[in-house]
């Protein structure tokens, strides 16, 4: 595909450029449309994304409809088919102000005094709408093939929220319509396995206006985010953790030594008790430091592997929040190592094994990405560059790829980070390690070596899930509702087909509870055929027991299985064994 760049030059694009070339267009083109349809609209923002495109638009009190997204994509169809030549020129700056205010554009004219005094401006035209940009961009507005308007949204510009809330026009583009169908047919995959629907439907969590961002977990999540606990505990205790449990709210001189209240002060809460402020923890890691400075340690005890299911809390903007996998509270599976520096390689193979363990059970790939020092960063250059060599060197000794992200460690120390995929292909950052050095010496943490002197141990972050509260989001979607028996929140549904199977159907639910088998008596006066359906396909519970006269006769239990319309007889005995089995193997 030939591009056009700010320069005027027209060249063969990179192949790996052309998406991003033809979305970056494809905004053009839809701010285009806006302007043709709303005059007064004034624009902000309009970069490519990964799947296609958006623009910040501020149109004053209009409100868009669903209608009016419609019209605005037929009206980039016209501008396509126009085929417009998209054309470069450049400005000096007060030259690109003078234009910007001439037209009204009041963001881009903010924009321009973020900019150097000496830059020049570059900015494209096409038919009769001009834009700020860098470019590079397509030659004509003909070679975008196949886009789709897909939905809007808030957006406080600058992405500040003391600034105005704008509206943002997403769409999506692809070099082929084929293409596009087969994504649009995977969003609606991705509808039919909203954590939220589903959620609502099985009775998981909810959500009120009265604690934006906080989620209520019901009996039925609860049940479900116990079984991961007792997951999480059973292997970490096969791996030498202990656990402990630290207090939500700590002063902020703790999180200013750290270093939290620096980096991380806009997104904490924080009250007054006693005249002094007090901090929300946004994250565990100080609690666990403090845990292991409250004594004296020697070498023999490390590494020391702490683990805690903490609670936390943080400020995230209310137009982010989404679900489970955008809240304002979360519990996070976290555990910091302490060690001695030659243990740094060990201990980090050690945890990506754990990691690795936990994904493969929940049938998801993963890939690797190690992330660098950022540019607000703490410590010296010696212990990142350590500390990084340290990453690397386990990786290596694991024979495991990873990609390098440039500049996107934890402000304290390089990270690991593990992107798992789900059945859709979408990946999901989820566990980590952070090999940090800085922690440990602004808190002065101390253990006593081999010859009686004193040494600062290193520290390791790492979770598994991440955050419990969004891992079942992605878990929930990835399966469909339909988890595996052991994590299922009802586990065995007992059906009656009339009121003659009653005494027996409660015999039945009670062996199988007394067997910590989840199980719900559903005994309503309903037909046992809506009963199934409303078990299988609404609650999606793995098995339904059926009883009627003949198993009552027979002292057997019919076993109905969740994604098949069969039913097997056998006795309730070798029903037991059967999924105490599962449950005690975990599949």
């Amino acid at each position: 595909m030939k591009v056009i760049y700010n320069d005027g030059t027209v060249k063969e694009c990179q192949k790996e450029e052309e998406l991003h070339v033809m979305r970056h267009s494809a905004a053009h083109i839809m701010a285009e449309a806006i302007k043709r349809l709303f005059p007064d609209a004034k624009f902000a923002y309009g970069p490519a994304t990964d799947k296609g495109f958006y623009y910040d638009v501020d149109l004053g009190e209009k409100k868009l409809s669903d209608a009016d997204l419609m019209n605005i994509e037929s009206e980039m169809k016209k501008i396509v088919k126009e085929n417009q030549p998209i054309k470069p020129f450049t400005l000096t700056r007060e030259e690109a102000v003078k234009y910007m205010s001439d037209e009204g554009e009041i963001y881009k004219v903010e924009h321009i005094g973020d900019l150097p005094e000496d830059a020049v401006i570059s900015f494209y035209r096409q038919g009769e709408y001009t834009d700020m940009c860098v470019g590079p961009h397509m030659t004509y507005t003909k070679g975008l093939k196949a886009f789709k308007i897909v939905g809007q949204s808030g957006a406080y510009w600058k992405n500040d929220k003391n600034n105005k809330m704008l509206t943002r026009i997403k769409g999506i583009a692809f070099p082929s319509q084929q293409e596009l169908d087969n994504y649009l047919t995977m969003l609606e995959e991705a509808e039919k396995r909203d954590h939220r629907k589903i959620g609502k439907e099985m009775g998981l969590f909810m959500m009120c206006d009265e604690a934006p961002g906080f989620p209520f977990f019901l009996p039925k999540g609860m049940a479900l985010k116990n079984a991961l606990i007792d997951y999480w505990r059973e292997i970490h205790t096969r791996e030498h953790y202990v656990e402990v449990s630290t207090p939500m709210i700590m002063n902020r001189r703790l999180w200013e030594t750290s270093g939290h209240w620096d980096h991380y002060k806009d997104n904490m809460y924080s009250t007054v008790i006693d005249e002094e402020t007090f901090c929300v923890k946004p994250m565990n890691c100080p609690g666990g430091v403090m845990v292991y400075r409250s004594e004296p340690h020697s070498y023999r005890e490390l590494p020391m592997r702490v683990g805690e299911l903490g609670l936390v809390h943080r400020h995230e903007l209310k137009g982010a929040l989404h679900g489970l996998f955008r809240v304002r509270c979360f519990t996070q599976d976290d555990a910091h190592i302490f060690m001695r520096r030659e243990q740094i390689t060990d201990e980090i193979t050690n945890v990506v094994h754990l990691i690795d363990e936990v994904y493969t059970k929940f049938g998801f790939k993963y890939s690797i990405e190690l992330s660098t020092r950022p540019d607000n960063s703490m410590g010296s250059d010696e212990d990142w560059e350590a500390a990084t060599d340290g990453l690397k060197s386990a990786l290596e000794k694991l024979g495991m790829p990873y990609t390098v992200n440039e500049g996107d460690g934890a402000f304290y120390g390089p990270k690991i980070d593990f992107h798992l995929e789900d059945s859709l292909g979408r990946t999901w950052q989820c566990g980590t390690i952070q090999l940090d050095f800085q922690m440990p010496l602004n808190f002065k943490l101390e253990y006593v070596d081999e010859k009686g002197e004193r040494q600062r141990p290193i520290m390791i972050h790492r979770v598994c899930f991440g955050s419990i509260e969004r891992f079942i989001g992605i878990l929930t979607e990835h399966f469909v509702g339909k988890f595996p028996v052991w994590l299922a929140p009802t586990q065995v549904k007992v059906l009656l087909v009339s009121e003659k199977s009653a005494e027996y159907g409660q015999q039945v639910y009670e062996s199988l509870r007394d067997a910590k088998v989840r199980v719900e008596l559903d005994n309503r006066n309903e037909k046992v055929g809506y009963l199934i359906r409303e078990a299988q396909t609404v609650e999606r519970v793995p098995y339904m027991v059926i009883i009627g006269q003949k198993e009552v006769e027979d002292g057997t239990v019919s076993v109905r299985y969740r994604d098949t319309s069969k039913t097997e007889t056998m006795t309730l005995e070798d029903f037991l064994n059967k999924i105490k089995t599962e449950i005690k193997d975990r599949v």
